[in-house]
């Protein structure tokens, strides 16, 4: 605009009339009205012409981000193709890669064979299982006790003496070796050092081979004493002196105790088992069991536990491990079983009645429970599958169900439609009647034994009396034995534990009233049968 102005200005000086004024001043007004509307002129002019320019570059905008859009979209797609392929490859791999897990029970690294006795060889085929299976040696109870070790006994640690926390149990064993040293059991992995080690097994009580059927990996040592013949070794590890048979045993329950090493099915490796069930079956009007043929898979996850969970006795000279299965699997069948063949575990020290000592009978226990009755087994509860990838595992750190909210999560929850805590609260109420229920037939126990002891020295009571009163406590003393021995603590079948307590206390009541000349008559049932469940019938 400025140098419009200038021009302009410039030629009417050029032009204009110098002789005369007023010609000066018409020129003068006709410069400022021509500057004036040349600048109103350009100013609309340099409007319009931003509006134009502004009005182009908008639509130049447009049209430039669209093309840039247009740019990208191959670009997107492309990257959105190949992150939906790579997604599809990964899930398929996957996919394909837990089938081949699943399909493959394991990977072989090393042959096993019948010889193969050492668990860490098993591990490089199997290392999930084999480091769960050292995990045995974990205080998964809390009931372990530090010690001091010594050159008699190196152990770190004990468990918690189950004849101090119970002192009526060891006055119930007086006379034998349980009564020196019993303490709580602990995981596999202790189970050999334990016995080395307890006061039961030294040469004051003169224990045998036989021993070592629960406690060691016996198809090494059968195969040592029976060159190859594991029943021939079997009789010769029994008949020997324990501090002799203990030389040959190189680790407590290994892998082959329970697994054929060429097809990894369970199989039965105790003789003792294999025809305990053999008679048992007989009972039940099966005959010719043969348990490595015959057994169901489900069978078998109870069956190798109860080649050492269960009561049993050292028959004849040969000390032969023999379970006491001919007449069925109770605490009533063992025990006719027993008065049938004129068995004695020993002499009480006080009383001198002859008394059978009951072992741990889990399996039998179990058997006449719930559980067993709906097919769950022992290794439901104890070893509970869980999942390694696509693999399914039996946990093989054996323990109790009751360990952790995991344990209880993985056993019991996969039947129970429950909580953690829930659980664990059900299982303490059938515990603890339990052990009221001991309770109660420990102290009828004890009244008994005192009884006779006392009518002994005073000459209380004649001898017929005193035999009919120790014949109770046999009765009693084997039956509240049987059930504190049991390691379930009643729950493997609360009702028959509950049951059988309560029998054993009306038998050891009986025996103080016959040391009283009172005649007594065990198992009066009502006049009348009662009637407990609702009649179908018209």
């Amino acid at each position: 605009m400025s140098t419009e102005k200038d021009d302009t200005t410039g030629a009417g000086h050029d032009t204009g009339r110098d002789d005369s004024g007023r010609d000066d001043a018409a020129t003068s007004g006709d410069e400022n009205d021509t500057t004036s509307a040349t600048e109103s002129t350009a100013q609309a002019a340099a409007q319009t012409a931003a509006e134009d320019s502004g009005k182009g570059t908008g639509k130049t905008g447009k049209k430039s981000t669209r093309r840039s859009r247009s740019r990208w979209i191959p670009v997107v797609v492309l990257v959105s193709v190949a992150v939906s392929t790579a997604a599809l490859t990964w899930l398929l791999t996957t996919i394909f890669s837990h089938r081949q897990e699943s399909a493959a029970s394991f990977t072989e690294v090393v042959e096993l064979t019948d010889t193969s006795y050492d668990p860490a060889v098993w591990g490089e085929n199997f290392p999930i299982q084999y480091e769960q299976y050292r995990q045995t040696v974990e205080d998964t109870d809390g009931d372990f006790i530090e010690v001091t070790p010594t050159a008699e006994d190196p152990r770190e640690y004990h468990t918690i003496s189950r004849i101090e926390s119970e002192p009526r149990a060891q006055r119930m064993w007086r006379g034998y070796a349980f009564a020196v040293d019993y303490t709580e059991p602990r995981g596999h992995e202790w189970a050999l050092l334990d016995q080395m080690y307890t006061e039961r097994t030294d040469e004051r009580f003169n224990q045998p081979g036989a021993c070592l059927n629960c406690h060691a990996s016996t198809p090494e040592i059968y195969d040592e004493l029976g060159d190859g013949d594991r029943e021939a070794g079997f009789e010769a590890m029994n008949a020997m002196d324990y501090e002799d048979a203990v030389e040959h045993a190189s680790s407590s329950i290994a892998c082959i105790d329970c697994h054929d090493p060429q097809t990894m099915e369970l199989t039965i490796t105790r003789p003792a088992f294999a025809e305990g069930i053999r008679e048992a079956k007989a009972a039940e009007g099966i005959e010719d069991f043969d348990v490595n043929r015959d057994a169901t898979n489900q069978e078998m996850r109870t069956y190798v536990c109860a080649q050492c969970h269960v009561e049993y006795y050292f028959a004849g000279d040969g000390k032969t491990l023999t379970f006491p299965w001919d007449n069925g699997l109770t605490v009533y069948d063992a025990m006719d079983y027993y008065d049938d063949i004129g068995w004695t575990d020993f002499t009480h020290e006080e009383s001198g009645a002859e008394v059978l000592k009951a072992q741990h009978p889990d399996f039998e226990t179990w058997s006449q429970g719930i559980h067993a009755a709906n097919g769950v087994t022992c290794a439901d509860c104890h070893m509970a599958y869980g999942r390694e990838g696509a693999a399914k595992v039996s946990n093989h750190q054996i323990m109790s169900p009751m360990a952790s909210e995991e344990t209880i999560n993985a056993s019991c929850l996969t039947c129970h439609h429950s909580s953690a805590e829930e659980m664990r609260q059900r299982v303490d109420t059938i515990q603890t009647t339990w052990q009221s229920s001991l309770n109660v037939s420990f102290t009828a126990l004890d009244a008994l034994i005192t009884d006779i002891t006392t009518a002994v020295d005073n000459g209380s009571a004649d001898e017929a009396d005193l035999e009919k009163a120790r014949d109770y406590q046999r009765k009693a003393q084997f039956v509240v034995d049987y059930s504190f021995s049991e390691n379930g603590r009643g729950f493997h079948a609360p009702a028959y534990s509950v049951s059988i307590l309560n029998q054993a206390t009306d038998w050891a009541r009986s025996g103080q009233l016959v040391l009283r000349g009172i005649e007594v008559d065990n198992g009066v049932g009502p006049a009348i049968p009662e009637q407990h469940m609702p009649s179908d019938d018209d």
